[in-house]
Protein backbone atom coordinates (compact mmCIF):
# COMPACT_ATOMS: atom_id res chain seq x y z
CA UNK A 1 0.00 0.00 0.00
CA UNK A 2 1.19 3.32 -1.19
CA UNK A 3 1.64 5.78 1.86
CA UNK A 4 -1.03 8.31 -0.06
CA UNK A 5 -3.44 5.04 0.01
CA UNK A 6 -2.63 4.71 3.93
CA UNK A 7 -3.23 8.18 4.40
CA UNK A 8 -6.82 7.70 2.82
CA UNK A 9 -7.23 4.49 4.60
CA UNK A 10 -6.89 6.20 7.79
CA UNK A 11 -9.53 8.97 7.29
CA UNK A 12 -11.62 7.00 6.13
CA UNK A 13 -11.59 4.71 9.33
CA UNK A 14 -11.48 8.28 11.56
CA UNK A 15 -14.41 8.83 9.18
CA UNK A 16 -16.44 6.46 10.02
CA UNK A 17 -15.29 6.23 13.17
CA UNK A 18 -16.57 9.80 14.16
CA UNK A 19 -19.69 9.32 12.31
CA UNK A 20 -20.37 6.80 14.69
CA UNK A 21 -19.71 8.26 17.50
CA UNK A 22 -21.97 11.18 16.58
CA UNK A 23 -24.52 9.00 16.04
CA UNK A 24 -24.64 7.05 19.13
CA UNK A 25 -24.38 10.52 21.22
CA UNK A 26 -27.28 11.73 19.39
CA UNK A 27 -29.69 8.73 19.71
CA UNK A 28 -31.95 9.07 22.48
CA UNK A 29 -31.69 6.14 24.71
CA UNK A 30 -35.16 4.14 25.34
CA UNK A 31 -35.87 5.39 28.75
CA UNK A 32 -35.36 8.70 26.80
CA UNK A 33 -37.75 8.54 24.22
CA UNK A 34 -40.28 6.71 25.91
CA UNK A 35 -42.32 8.08 28.98
CA UNK A 36 -43.61 5.45 30.84
CA UNK A 37 -46.71 6.75 32.57
CA UNK A 38 -49.32 4.50 35.18
CA UNK A 39 -52.11 5.78 37.54
CA UNK A 40 -53.49 4.93 40.69
CA UNK A 41 -56.35 2.14 40.07
CA UNK A 42 -58.60 3.68 42.07
CA UNK A 43 -61.48 2.86 39.33
CA UNK A 44 -61.99 0.22 36.79
CA UNK A 45 -59.39 -0.29 34.41
CA UNK A 46 -60.85 0.12 31.37
CA UNK A 47 -61.82 3.43 32.63
CA UNK A 48 -58.47 4.39 33.51
CA UNK A 49 -57.33 3.92 29.54
CA UNK A 50 -60.14 5.68 28.48
CA UNK A 51 -59.09 8.63 30.29
CA UNK A 52 -56.15 8.51 29.87
CA UNK A 53 -56.15 8.36 25.69
CA UNK A 54 -56.09 11.20 24.37
CA UNK A 55 -54.20 12.67 27.42
CA UNK A 56 -51.18 10.32 25.78
CA UNK A 57 -51.58 11.55 22.55
CA UNK A 58 -51.50 15.02 23.74
CA UNK A 59 -48.11 14.27 25.54
CA UNK A 60 -46.78 12.33 22.40
CA UNK A 61 -46.59 15.42 20.49
CA UNK A 62 -46.15 18.22 23.02
CA UNK A 63 -42.92 16.07 24.09
CA UNK A 64 -42.00 14.68 20.50
CA UNK A 65 -41.51 11.06 22.54
CA UNK A 66 -43.30 8.17 22.89
CA UNK A 67 -45.66 7.69 25.41
CA UNK A 68 -47.20 4.05 27.33
CA UNK A 69 -49.71 3.78 29.81
CA UNK A 70 -49.31 0.81 32.29
CA UNK A 71 -52.07 -0.29 34.62
CA UNK A 72 -50.76 -1.67 37.79
CA UNK A 73 -52.64 -4.08 39.88
CA UNK A 74 -53.04 -2.22 43.08
CA UNK A 75 -51.57 1.21 44.74
CA UNK A 76 -48.63 -0.52 46.13
CA UNK A 77 -47.37 -1.35 42.67
CA UNK A 78 -47.65 2.57 41.35
CA UNK A 79 -45.47 3.72 44.24
CA UNK A 80 -42.77 0.81 44.17
CA UNK A 81 -42.95 1.00 40.12
CA UNK A 82 -42.24 4.76 40.65
CA UNK A 83 -39.34 4.24 43.10
CA UNK A 84 -37.79 1.07 41.14
CA UNK A 85 -37.35 3.15 37.89
CA UNK A 86 -39.85 0.99 36.32
CA UNK A 87 -42.13 3.78 35.66
CA UNK A 88 -41.10 7.59 34.78
CA UNK A 89 -44.62 9.76 35.87
CA UNK A 90 -47.78 8.47 37.82
CA UNK A 91 -50.93 9.95 38.76
CA UNK A 92 -50.75 9.48 42.74
CA UNK A 93 -53.19 10.23 45.49
CA UNK A 94 -52.36 12.82 48.18
CA UNK A 95 -50.91 9.47 50.40
CA UNK A 96 -49.63 7.69 47.69
CA UNK A 97 -47.61 10.80 46.85
CA UNK A 98 -46.63 11.13 51.02
CA UNK A 99 -45.51 6.93 50.71
CA UNK A 100 -44.02 7.25 47.86
CA UNK A 101 -41.85 10.65 49.44
CA UNK A 102 -41.18 8.40 52.73
CA UNK A 103 -40.19 5.20 50.74
CA UNK A 104 -37.90 7.16 48.25
CA UNK A 105 -36.55 9.63 50.76
CA UNK A 106 -38.01 12.71 48.78
CA UNK A 107 -36.57 11.01 45.76
CA UNK A 108 -39.93 12.19 43.70
CA UNK A 109 -41.20 15.42 42.36
CA UNK A 110 -44.63 16.73 42.54
CA UNK A 111 -45.37 18.22 39.08
CA UNK A 112 -48.97 19.65 38.47
CA UNK A 113 -52.38 18.73 40.52
CA UNK A 114 -55.60 19.46 39.18
CA UNK A 115 -57.51 23.33 40.32
CA UNK A 116 -59.87 21.35 41.91
CA UNK A 117 -57.37 19.31 43.96
CA UNK A 118 -56.53 22.26 46.24
CA UNK A 119 -59.64 21.54 47.86
CA UNK A 120 -60.99 18.06 47.28
CA UNK A 121 -63.20 16.24 49.20
CA UNK A 122 -64.54 12.83 50.31
CA UNK A 123 -68.59 12.01 50.70
CA UNK A 124 -70.22 9.38 52.83
CA UNK A 125 -73.01 7.39 51.55
CA UNK A 126 -75.67 5.56 52.43
CA UNK A 127 -79.34 4.18 51.17
CA UNK A 128 -80.66 3.93 55.15
CA UNK A 129 -82.33 7.18 56.24
CA UNK A 130 -81.62 6.69 59.69
CA UNK A 131 -78.09 7.45 59.02
CA UNK A 132 -77.79 11.55 58.87
CA UNK A 133 -74.88 11.98 60.80
CA UNK A 134 -71.22 10.01 61.60
CA UNK A 135 -72.44 9.19 64.72
CA UNK A 136 -74.92 7.08 63.62
CA UNK A 137 -72.86 4.88 61.46
CA UNK A 138 -71.50 3.40 65.50
CA UNK A 139 -72.43 -0.51 64.79
CA UNK A 140 -72.91 -0.32 61.29
CA UNK A 141 -71.35 -2.20 58.49
CA UNK A 142 -69.08 0.23 56.26
CA UNK A 143 -66.35 0.47 53.53
CA UNK A 144 -63.79 2.25 52.47
CA UNK A 145 -61.86 2.04 49.37
CA UNK A 146 -58.27 1.12 49.11
CA UNK A 147 -56.62 0.99 51.75
CA UNK A 148 -53.72 3.46 50.44
CA UNK A 149 -56.47 6.03 48.96
CA UNK A 150 -56.06 9.15 50.37
CA UNK A 151 -59.72 10.36 49.46
CA UNK A 152 -61.30 6.91 49.74
CA UNK A 153 -59.95 6.03 53.26
CA UNK A 154 -57.49 8.04 54.69
CA UNK A 155 -59.45 11.23 54.94
CA UNK A 156 -62.82 9.83 55.96
CA UNK A 157 -60.71 7.68 58.58
CA UNK A 158 -59.45 11.02 59.93
CA UNK A 159 -62.55 12.61 59.93
CA UNK A 160 -64.32 9.63 61.61
CA UNK A 161 -61.44 10.04 64.33
CA UNK A 162 -62.23 13.49 64.76
CA UNK A 163 -65.95 12.76 65.49
CA UNK A 164 -64.22 10.39 68.41
CA UNK A 165 -65.54 7.20 65.87
CA UNK A 166 -62.93 4.31 66.34
CA UNK A 167 -63.52 1.96 62.96
CA UNK A 168 -61.76 -0.48 64.32
CA UNK A 169 -63.86 -0.56 67.26
CA UNK A 170 -66.86 1.41 67.09
CA UNK A 171 -68.14 -0.15 63.30
CA UNK A 172 -69.91 -3.48 63.15
CA UNK A 173 -67.67 -4.64 60.41
CA UNK A 174 -64.63 -2.55 57.86
CA UNK A 175 -64.56 -3.58 54.15
CA UNK A 176 -62.13 -2.64 51.39
CA UNK A 177 -64.07 -2.38 48.14
CA UNK A 178 -60.26 -1.54 46.03
CA UNK A 179 -62.09 1.43 44.30
CA UNK A 180 -64.41 4.45 44.81
CA UNK A 181 -67.18 2.88 42.15
CA UNK A 182 -66.83 -0.33 43.87
CA UNK A 183 -67.53 1.40 47.10
CA UNK A 184 -70.97 2.78 45.32
CA UNK A 185 -71.81 -0.72 44.51
CA UNK A 186 -70.95 -2.11 47.44
CA UNK A 187 -73.74 0.42 49.37
CA UNK A 188 -76.21 0.28 47.10
CA UNK A 189 -76.48 -3.47 46.97
CA UNK A 190 -76.68 -3.95 50.33
CA UNK A 191 -73.19 -5.41 50.99
CA UNK A 192 -72.77 -2.33 53.53
CA UNK A 193 -74.90 0.12 55.44
CA UNK A 194 -72.54 2.72 54.29
CA UNK A 195 -69.17 3.83 52.78
CA UNK A 196 -66.66 6.75 51.67
CA UNK A 197 -66.02 7.80 48.39
CA UNK A 198 -63.97 10.22 46.35
CA UNK A 199 -66.53 13.34 45.47
CA UNK A 200 -65.10 13.76 42.27
CA UNK A 201 -66.11 10.22 41.34
CA UNK A 202 -69.45 10.46 42.71
CA UNK A 203 -70.34 13.07 40.81
CA UNK A 204 -69.13 11.64 37.20
CA UNK A 205 -71.25 8.51 38.15
CA UNK A 206 -74.27 11.08 39.01
CA UNK A 207 -73.96 12.87 35.88
CA UNK A 208 -73.32 9.73 33.62
CA UNK A 209 -77.01 8.49 35.54
CA UNK A 210 -75.06 5.37 37.26
CA UNK A 211 -76.86 6.23 40.92
CA UNK A 212 -80.08 5.80 41.85
CA UNK A 213 -80.59 8.84 43.98
CA UNK A 214 -83.89 7.42 45.67
CA UNK A 215 -81.35 4.61 47.06
CA UNK A 216 -77.63 6.07 47.79
CA UNK A 217 -77.74 9.36 49.26
CA UNK A 218 -74.74 11.55 50.69
CA UNK A 219 -75.03 12.30 54.18
CA UNK A 220 -71.60 13.80 55.25
CA UNK A 221 -69.28 15.92 53.23
CA UNK A 222 -65.42 16.68 54.45
CA UNK A 223 -64.06 19.70 54.50
CA UNK A 224 -61.68 20.78 51.83
CA UNK A 225 -58.30 18.92 51.57
CA UNK A 226 -54.96 18.64 48.72
CA UNK A 227 -55.19 15.31 46.91
CA UNK A 228 -54.19 14.04 43.61
CA UNK A 229 -51.00 15.28 41.11
CA UNK A 230 -48.82 13.95 38.47
CA UNK A 231 -45.35 13.33 40.30
CA UNK A 232 -42.18 11.79 38.31
CA UNK A 233 -38.70 10.92 39.73
CA UNK A 234 -36.52 13.53 41.11
CA UNK A 235 -33.69 11.82 38.18
CA UNK A 236 -35.62 12.77 35.47
CA UNK A 237 -33.73 15.36 33.01
CA UNK A 238 -35.08 18.84 34.65
CA UNK A 239 -35.53 19.99 30.80
CA UNK A 240 -38.03 16.80 30.83
CA UNK A 241 -39.74 17.67 33.36
CA UNK A 242 -40.59 21.10 32.77
CA UNK A 243 -41.46 20.62 29.24
CA UNK A 244 -44.07 18.17 31.01
CA UNK A 245 -45.55 20.73 33.51
CA UNK A 246 -45.76 22.93 30.33
CA UNK A 247 -48.08 20.49 28.88
CA UNK A 248 -50.21 20.32 31.28
CA UNK A 249 -50.26 23.89 32.17
CA UNK A 250 -51.17 24.82 28.40
CA UNK A 251 -54.37 22.71 28.36
CA UNK A 252 -56.84 24.93 27.79
CA UNK A 253 -60.71 24.64 28.53
CA UNK A 254 -61.88 27.18 25.82
CA UNK A 255 -59.91 25.21 23.27
CA UNK A 256 -62.46 22.01 22.42
CA UNK A 257 -59.68 19.89 21.63
CA UNK A 258 -58.00 20.56 25.42
CA UNK A 259 -61.76 20.55 27.06
CA UNK A 260 -62.42 16.79 25.59
CA UNK A 261 -58.96 15.87 27.78
CA UNK A 262 -59.74 18.53 30.78
CA UNK A 263 -63.37 16.99 30.77
CA UNK A 264 -61.97 12.97 30.60
CA UNK A 265 -59.79 14.40 33.72
CA UNK A 266 -62.38 16.02 35.31
CA UNK A 267 -60.46 19.39 35.37
CA UNK A 268 -60.94 22.83 35.40
CA UNK A 269 -57.24 23.30 34.63
CA UNK A 270 -54.46 22.05 35.68
CA UNK A 271 -51.88 23.96 38.25
CA UNK A 272 -48.33 23.69 39.77
CA UNK A 273 -48.36 21.96 43.05
CA UNK A 274 -45.26 21.11 45.60
CA UNK A 275 -44.67 18.60 47.93
CA UNK A 276 -45.19 20.74 51.09
CA UNK A 277 -49.13 21.02 50.15
CA UNK A 278 -49.51 17.10 51.36
CA UNK A 279 -47.77 17.99 55.01
CA UNK A 280 -50.74 17.79 56.43
CA UNK A 281 -51.78 14.45 54.52
CA UNK A 282 -48.59 12.66 55.94
CA UNK A 283 -49.51 14.09 59.22
CA UNK A 284 -53.16 12.88 59.25
CA UNK A 285 -51.45 9.28 58.29
CA UNK A 286 -49.24 9.40 61.05
CA UNK A 287 -52.11 10.41 63.66
CA UNK A 288 -54.27 7.41 61.84
CA UNK A 289 -51.33 5.02 61.88
CA UNK A 290 -51.05 4.60 58.14
CA UNK A 291 -47.81 5.53 57.71
CA UNK A 292 -44.58 4.64 59.95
Amino acid sequence: MTHLASLKSIKSFFGIAFATIALLSSAPTYAESVLRVSAIPDESPTELQRKFKPLGEYLEKKLGMKVEFTPVSDYAASVEGLINNKLDMVWFGGFTFVQTKVRSNSQVIPLVQREEDEKFKSVFITTHSDITKLQDLKGKTFSFGSESSTSGHLMPRSYLLLANIDPETDLKRIAFSGAHDATVAAVAGGKVDAGALNISVWNKLLAEGKINTNLVHVFYTTPGYYDYNWSVRADMDPALREKIANAFLSLDKNNAHDKEILDLQRASRFIRTKAENYNAIEKAAHSAGLLK
